[in-house]
């Protein structure tokens, strides 16, 4: 997070006050909050408790197997052993890049 908040005070920030043509550094508007939704929508309120291992099983068969296995990924993996890039830039960069949302 230091780093988004160090391009945003020596990049961005002065390009905002250049752009709105602000007369102090103090008008040009501050990032407080940054969110990041993970959409788990119903899941929330739901206080039901959840499936054991060989309900799972017996539920899914063959598939059930596959989901209980502990698969973690990374965007590095992806990259080393997919041969995945990136089409996407990074958040950091889109700021970097300029501050106006994509119509």
């Amino acid at each position: 997070m230091a780093r988004l908040k160090e391009i945003y005070r020596n990049e961005i920030a002065p390009k905002l006050k250049e752009d709105l043509k602000l007369a102090n550094v103090m008008e040009v508007p501050r990032i407080t909050k940054i969110t990041l939704n993970m959409g788990l929508g119903e899941a929330i309120g739901d206080t039901a408790a959840p499936e054991g291992v060989e309900a799972t099983l017996a539920r899914l068969g063959g598939f059930g197997e596959a989901l209980l296995l502990d698969q973690q990924a990374s965007g590095a993996t992806a990259r080393t052993e997919l041969g995945w890039a990136p089409t996407r830039p990074t958040l950091v960069e889109e700021l970097r890049a300029g501050y106006a949302p994509r119509a």
